[in-house]
């Protein structure tokens, strides 16, 4: 799996420590507009240190194929992230799948940044990490995400009871899945 790819208007990459600054912009100026969506976040999260140790992290991982966190670059503007995409939670052998997760910036929404994105990586990380089963976790109150993974063809299998902590409060999710 190569670090940086490109669609017909973005730019996708892994990030190195060095965009730490617009990595902390983007959680900034997206704060109030994703909090309600996030699992509360670890003191310092906010700060230039915090994420270049994290984006480090981040890095570090994907090198040992453990996990993949790719950033949104629009072209025209290839200095400002419009949104991420990660994947997590590998799992290898019999269940050979991973969970997905992704967030665009509030001020790029309903432009397609975030459907161009999935439709080139979800192929492709399947094939590269030889994934069967993609699984993502949605709120059923976040109609816009539950839109995106089925025109994706995400198959809901069911709902989850108090499955994640979001902002304090033990919240019910859907989980969708797609199937390589």
């Amino acid at each position: 799996m190569r670090s940086e790819y490109e669609t017909k208007r973005l730019l996708l990459s892994v990030s190195h420590p060095d965009k730490a600054a617009s990595i902390l912009t983007f959680y900034e100026n997206n704060r109030d507009f994703l909090e309600p969506y996030e699992p509360s976040k670890r003191p310092g999260f906010y700060t230039l240190e915090f994420q270049r140790s994290n984006l480090t992290f981040e890095y570090n991982s994907f090198v040992k194929s453990r996990y993949l966190r790719m950033w949104l670059y629009d072209k025209q503007q290839p200095e400002i992230p419009v949104g991420t995409v990660c994947f997590s939670n590998f799992l290898r052998g019999a269940f050979s799948s991973c969970m997905i997760g992704y967030k665009t910036d509030k001020d790029h929404l309903r432009k397609g940044y975030m459907m161009e994105a999935l439709s080139f990586l979800i192929p492709l990380v399947c094939r590269e990490y030889r994934f069967h089963r993609i699984e993502a976790y949605v709120m059923p109150d976040n109609l816009p995400s539950i839109a995106l993974l089925e025109q994706l063809t995400f198959h809901r299998e069911g709902l989850l009871h108090d499955f994640a902590q979001i902002n304090g409060q033990w919240e019910n999710h859907y989980i969708y899945t797609y199937l390589a």
